[in-house]
């Protein structure tokens, strides 16, 4: 650790910290740090089930996007690691997560600005830098400029809150937790990737050969990620530069529409499940088919033994009861900013819903000098759209991040031509010599 006054101190080392680290590690003039509590570089270690691939293009990577000559490429770890042709041979549409996971640590071990097993305890301001408190370290770091990327965390849904975690257990741990399900009565919560994915290990039997299977989701049905090409295109700077100028309202109204564009079942996916579900009876004639219940919202459970779960189908808006020995959640995620700003928290502006608001260049509004920065990844979903919890703008994000934060254009971020027109060509606001219908053009196909 340095005792000199830092540019910039990044708390968390994610992938999205991690490749602001990979940009930054060529940038000499900046002197930064990135600091994590964990011992060791590590990316979802519990949902790394066999065969659970990305559902992003591995161009995607940490600097790829900016800086196709970096170093820290995914193209350059395949060809360090003598896979580049092999790679190319294996024709497969997504890499594993196992294969991403092991790219991440790869640059993670090559980078000097990482520090692990470094808990940041508290962050103050003095007036002029931001004061980090570091277990294990006597003087506290100073930086100009913070860089929150501590992740996000799992929701579990208040029917579920006070049962025992060997009980009831969010999927991000399954791997590491490696329960054994032999002969209990499972159920899966959630109706996403993540879902499918324990379904088809508990098929497998990848824990053992459960009594039962039930899987439990509140959307209609199971829907596929929308991977299609004018959809990806809510994946690129010029649509998160048009999504930025719109009203509150209407970026919130845009992100539930477009949630399967960024939150469905990759179609290979629901392809090997269906066809799983299709033999099971065949493989398995001694046990009941996995019991497959869409579009039911979770009421109560009742702890006991079976756990009674208590859900409405949204169709016959008629209640049921299903019986479980233990619950699998894959309900998804939410977002926090980390109890170490709790000093800040008075000084930052948050929106309603107590979340922060990034602006344009991922620098969170707060109360304090203009040249003090404290940017935030994956803070901005209703603020840049559903493209910010992604791996896909990763390193986009990452360079406008590193070109405010130095004042240089140090690396490219214009959007590049859209198929799409997002903007209107004409700023004009009225609608004379149109027929109107309650102060509307009428709209004719």
């Amino acid at each position: 650790m340095t005792d000199q006054t830092l540019d910039l101190a990044g708390i968390g080392i994610g992938p999205f910290n991690l490749s602001i680290a990979a940009l930054l590690d060529s940038q000499r003039s900046v002197n930064a740090l990135f600091l994590d509590n964990k011992p060791a570089f590590s990316w979802h270690p519990g949902m790394q089930l066999p065969g659970s691939r990305l559902q992003t293009s591995c161009l995607k990577d940490l600097v790829t996007g900016v800086d196709p000559c970096n170093p820290h490429s995914f193209l350059n770890y395949l060809v360090q690691h003598g896979r580049f042709y092999d790679f190319l041979s294996a024709n497969m549409p997504a890499i594993s997560r196992a294969e991403y996971a092991d790219y991440l640590g790869w640059v993670a071990a090559r980078l000097g600005n990482l520090r692990f097993d470094s808990p940041v305890e508290s962050v103050q301001f003095n007036g002029n830098h931001f004061v980090l408190q570091v277990t294990g370290r006597r003087t506290p770091l100073q930086s100009r400029n913070l860089c929150i990327g501590t992740g996000i965390h799992p929701h579990v849904p208040p029917a579920c809150s006070n049962l025992p975690p060997e009980k009831c257990f969010h999927s991000i741990d399954i791997m590491r937790r490696q329960p054994n399900l032999s002969g209990e009565r499972v159920t899966v919560i959630g109706g996403g990737q993540s879902g499918a994915e324990i379904l088809l290990g508990l098929m497998d039997g990848i824990w053992g050969e459960p009594k039962s299977i039930t899987w439990i989701s509140r959307r209609p049905n199971f829907e596929p990620l929308d991977e299609t090409p004018f959809t990806n295109q809510y994946f690129t700077p010029g649509y998160v530069r048009a999504f930025q100028t719109l009203d509150e309202s209407r970026r919130r109204e845009l992100v539930r529409y477009q949630k399967l564009a960024s939150d469905g079942i990759s179609p290979d996916t629901l392809n090997a499940l269906y066809q799983r579900l299709y033999e099971y009876p065949l493989a398995h004639p001694d046990r009941p088919a996995p019991d497959l219940l869409p579009g039911r919202s979770l009421y109560a459970v009742s702890d006991g033994a079976p756990m009674q779960l208590l859900s409405r189908n949204q169709l016959d808006e008629r209640f049921e009861e299903t019986r479980a020995d233990r619950i699998i959640l894959c309900t998804g995620f939410e977002h926090r900013l980390p109890e170490c700003l709790e000093p800040l928290t008075d000084k930052l502006d948050l929106d309603h819903t107590g979340q922060p608001r990034p602006d344009t260049h991922f620098s969170l509004h707060w109360d304090g000098p203009e040249d003090r920065h404290i940017y935030a990844v994956n803070q901005g979903r209703y603020s840049h759209g559903i493209a910010e919890s992604q791996l896909s703008l990763m390193c986009w994000r990452s360079a406008v991040i590193v070109n405010h934060l130095t004042g240089d254009e140090r690396y490219p971020v214009k959007a590049d031509g859209q198929l799409p027109r997002w903007f209107s060509q004409s700023s004009a606001r009225t609608v004379a010599g149109y027929p109107t219908t309650t102060g509307h053009p009428q709209i004719h196909y």
